[in-house]
């Protein structure tokens, strides 16, 4: 006798969810998957801490009797949609505040350091909008009246936040958007649509970074605090000045990711904040305060460095015997590998290449500081010949 085929149970497309609260209560939510897309619909529905109270017992039955029915109508909807059948009675609407709570979700998943600041976009929205605004109502003269509500009205604590702060909280809801628009749960995101003087931008940071002369003063002057990591230190702080590395990636750096092309010696490194890779050729000035690597193998590290703030105070230390009065970070090593190649010539194309930068706008700050520079050099001469 033929053995009987087992069936294949099909997965469905839609699943119903409970999220518990701090209150003890459960958060209904549909878990959707379709054409390869993951997204979550809150249905502010919620199942209370019954205690073995009938009553609450008898309310948690009908809401689930709920909650399966737009289960159920969201299946339909799906299942409708795939045969041609369009059922526009059956489109759920999706509010604003469940849409930035699913992308917060979302980003916690994949591991986002901006979890927090999207928390508190997230409140913001629900005092500017309420908890009932829909999806699909979020359009231009929404987007343009939250940016001013943000400068405008919002003070937490009664105290008016800094610019880099409220263009943090426009960048949370706008990514949220877009992420809405990739979604096809909006045709397109609002926020596009305004004028560049209607955005908050992001506030120029002041780049501290150090000449020619105060590196070479730098390489001139020892690490006079007692400690076996100095050498370290200022061989991993100068090897930065010539190359352009964040300190994280100094820090991870191994013999294995320093590779020699017939004669050229250079960097294969994926970046520990943007997660690119990145193919760095070194000059013999980099290559000088890299260490000897004896018989250390390709996974062992090539500078052995202590803790951060260790490292911080090391620099400041250093930079005070040095008569250098900058604010001296790690990072100040990257700014003035920027300044440095622009200063000596390189065009800005590479050097954004050369700092890992996706987008050159990002190294046009540092232009700015180089024409600045300009500026103060031709003006030297003001006042010499009247």
């Amino acid at each position: 006798m033929a053995r009987a085929k087992r069936q294949v149970k099909a997965k469905e497309p839609v699943r119903l969810r409970m999220k518990p609260l701090s209150n003890g209560n459960k958060s209904l939510y549909l878990d959707i998957y379709h054409n390869g897309k993951r997204t979550y619909e809150y249905l502010k529905l919620y199942l209370i801490s019954d205690a073995g109270d009938a009553i609450a017992q008898h309310q948690n039955a009908i809401t689930m009797m709920a909650a399966n029915a737009r289960k159920s109508r969201r299946i339909i909807e799906i299942t409708s949609s795939e045969s041609g059948i369009f059922v526009p009675e059956l489109k759920e609407k999706i509010f604003l505040v469940d849409w930035m709570q699913t992308y917060l979700e979302s980003q916690q998943k994949r591991g986002r350091k901006d979890i927090a600041q999207i928390r508190v976009a997230l409140r913001i929205v629900k005092e500017y909008a309420g908890e009932n605004t829909l999806l699909d109502e979020v359009d231009k003269a929404f987007c343009k009246g939250f940016l001013e509500y943000l400068q405008v009205e919002y003070r937490p604590k009664g105290r008016r936040v800094t610019d880099g702060t409220l263009h943090n909280y426009y960048r949370c809801v706008n990514s949220a958007l877009n992420a809405a628009a990739r979604a096809e749960h909006i045709k397109v995101n609002p926020f596009n649509l305004l004028a560049p003087s209607d955005k908050i931008h992001k506030p120029e940071s002041k780049r501290e970074y150090l000449t020619i002369d105060e590196v070479r003063t730098l390489i001139a002057t020892p690490i006079k605090s007692r400690s076996e990591f100095n050498a370290s230190i200022k061989g991993a702080y100068l090897f930065s000045c010539f190359c352009g590395l964040r300190i994280s990636d100094v820090r991870a750096l191994t013999w294995g990711n320093v590779i020699c092309d017939r004669g050229q010696y250079r960097l294969e490194v994926v970046m520990q904040k943007t997660k690119d890779p990145i193919y760095l050729p070194l000059s013999n000035e980099a290559m000088r305060w890299l260490p000897e690597r004896g018989g250390k193998t390709a996974d062992d590290k090539v500078f052995d460095l202590p803790c951060f703030s260790q490292i911080n105070d090391r620099l400041k230390a250093w930079a005070k015997s040095a008569g250098i009065d900058k604010k001296m970070t790690f990072h100040t090593a990257r700014h003035t590998f920027a300044t440095m190649m622009l200063t000596l010539g390189a065009d800005l194309y590479t050097t954004s290449k050369l700092l890992g930068h996706s987008d050159v706008q990002v190294t046009q700050v540092y232009a700015k500081i180089v024409n600045r520079k300009k500026d103060e050099a031709v003006n030297l001469v003001n006042g010499l010949f009247d």
